[in-house]
């Protein structure tokens, strides 16, 4: 006789149980994966950022490496003037640091032609002082291809008896530097090399809109960061030769409006019209860093900068009689 066993079919409640089982479990597996990327996303973001503060600022011990106190410029510059440490060049010796084709091409001047562009950004995640973005319309203008180097002040240091910078020794420029952007200048400093030359420094404006062209964009050759095209995020380490990144150019041809240095120009740190920044953040108004001596614009990010710093519109800033080897110039002057 044969016997047949017949499985037993698990009731509606119990297949109910076992689905709502496994899709818990689904749910769970899900949920674990997620909340481990979220955690690896968040580990190597901060991870990124401690690595960009690292190579965009530098260790509080190192301060004195980088910038000069007021106090301690006017001693040492009292000191340089009045001849105790002057061993610095000729004017034949300033002549002779570089090559007549050398200085033609440091003293090339690109003419800015007259008209409307689009100064500061809306951009969302932008410096609240960089908006907000408005029109500027700007009589013509001539403004230097490059820095100023330390070859040019040299010949003004030279002419002039003026003092030299604070990180030349015995009154000479640092060994293979000649080419690259003067540093360790004030803005007071800076000013009187451009009266020198019969130039001035230019305003924000005019800097603007010499590194931006007239469509707005955000850095001198488009609007995607490419750091083959500037010297910034300390991938060079310090300051760079101002003929070294020639796809750098902005569109009327000037070089180094991106990284190397940061550029005195003679514009007040003050908030655009309608600016929804802090007033605390500038010299004005009431705020914490209210004082008699207005903060200078600067421009163009460093060769230490992170390189949203280096956008045409991110505006800088600091006191007119602090120097520092990210800060430079550049000069313009008047078309008549």
């Amino acid at each position: 006789m044969r016997s047949e066993s017949t499985a037993r079919v698990p009731s509606q409640e119990e297949r109910e149980k076992r689905k709502n089982y496994l899709l818990a479990t689904l749910v769970t597996c899900i949920a674990v994966v997620f909340i481990g990327s979220v955690v690896h996303v968040v580990k190597m973001g901060a991870n990124r950022i401690e690595e960009m503060r690292g190579k965009s600022t530098y260790d509080l011990k190192l301060v004195k490496a980088h910038t000069r106190a007021s106090g301690e410029e006017i001693s040492t510059h009292e000191k340089n003037e009045a001849g105790l440490d002057r061993k610095g060049y000729t004017v034949a010796d300033a002549d002779a640091l570089l090559s007549p084709d050398q200085w033609k091409m440091l003293d090339t001047m690109i003419v800015i032609p007259a008209g409307p562009f689009r100064m500061g950004t809306d951009m969302e995640r932008a410096d609240p002082q960089n908006g907000p973005e408005h029109v500027v319309d700007l009589p013509a203008y001539k403004m230097d291809k490059y820095p100023v180097t330390n070859a040019q002040y040299a010949r003004f240091v030279a002419a002039t008896g003026y003092r030299t910078p604070l990180d030349w020794k015995d009154g000479k420029i640092p060994n293979g530097l000649k080419l690259h952007p003067v540093t360790m200048v004030t803005w007071s400093d800076a000013n009187a090399y451009a009266k020198w030359a019969h130039k001035r420094l230019p305003t924000e404006a005019e800097w603007e809109k010499a590194a931006r062209g007239s469509d707005g964009r955000r850095w001198p050759w488009g609007n995607t960061m490419d750091p083959s095209r500037l010297n910034t995020y300390n991938t060079v380490g310090s300051t760079s030769d101002v003929t070294k990144y020639p796809g750098g150019v902005s569109p009327y041809g000037l070089m180094d409006m991106a990284g190397n240095v940061n550029e005195w120009t003679s514009s007040d740190f003050l908030p655009y019209q309608d600016s929804k920044a802090s007033l605390d953040l500038f010299d004005v108004g009431g705020g914490s860093r209210t004082r008699e001596i207005h903060f200078k614009v600067l421009r163009g990010g460093t060769w230490r900068s992170d390189p949203f710093s280096t956008q045409t519109f991110h505006r800088n800033f600091s006191l007119p009689n602090y120097a520092s080897d990210f800060y430079g110039f550049r000069c313009v002057s008047d078309v008549k």
